[in-house]
């Protein structure tokens, strides 16, 4: 049997960050599903196709991961691929709680389903979608905290 995980979030934009959670959760599963939520609570500043493109660039080196998108719970998505274990990145203690809380009710939604936290890299730790966002909108230079081969202002 091989051991399977999804890696979701909105990914907007995809951040080195992201990229280095997925090289870790590549190491450690035989498919990892990195999954684009289209979240209707979040006002994404990119389409999911671009999202999507991008991913597939920034993640063409793991041979082991398949991008994809999604919308919905993520344990029915598990549920749905057959996928028991949930891959999430945590920053710092901030994150630690959020993704806790999140955690937790996915596991008493679907017990079958654990999530696995994977810290990010010490370089990685300020390095926030929202952020990035608010960069981008003002035009400045973000190559440093993208992973090659996107490029937000084509």
């Amino acid at each position: 049997m091989k051991r399977t995980a999804v890696f979701p979030g909105s990914f907007d934009p995809v951040s080195s960050g992201h990229v280095h959670i997925a090289e870790k959760a590549s190491a450690l599963f035989d498919i990892v599903y990195v999954a684009v939520g289209e979240n209707t609570s979040k006002n994404c500043m990119f389409d999911v196709s671009r999202r999507i493109e991008w991913l597939k660039i920034a993640t063409a080196h793991l041979s082991n991961v398949k991008v994809i998108s999604f919308s919905g719970l993520t344990v029915d998505l598990c549920r749905k691929l057959e996928v028991h274990f949930i891959v999430r990145g945590i920053r710092n203690a901030s994150d630690l709680e959020y993704e806790r809380a999140i955690a937790d009710t996915n596991l008493m939604l679907a017990p079958e389903i654990q999530t696995v936290f994977l810290l990010s890299e010490p370089a990685q730790t300020s390095v926030r979608s929202t952020i990035l966002r608010e960069l981008i909108r003002n035009k400045s230079d973000v190559s440093v905290f993208l992973p090659a081969g996107v490029d937000v202002y084509e």
